[in-house]
């Protein structure tokens, strides 16, 4: 993978898990480093979510392949949350 793919897919997590927080309701106790990483894991896999489903490229703006990946950041980002708030 090159630079440009790696800044990429930070820029991508960065916005994937921001909405994924803010589909959240309430203030969650995670810092911005966490919220790029499940971001980040949540593009990667939401991408190869879509490709299996056979939705990853469309005409247009990829709809089902951004739900899914913010609904997976979502997730993550409720998980982490959990976790970090039990220790």
């Amino acid at each position: 993978m090159e630079i440009s793919g790696v800044i990429s897919a930070i820029v991508i997590g960065v916005v994937i898990g921001t909405l994924g927080r803010l589909v959240l309701p309430g203030r969650q106790r995670i810092g911005v480093l966490w919220t790029i990483a499940v971001g980040v894991v949540a593009a990667f896999i939401g991408t190869a979510i879509a490709a299996a489903l056979g939705v990853a490229d469309t005409k247009g703006v990829d709809w089902i392949e951004w739900l899914i990946q913010i609904a997976l950041a979502a997730f993550g980002v409720a998980a982490l949350e959990r976790l970090k708030s039990r220790g």
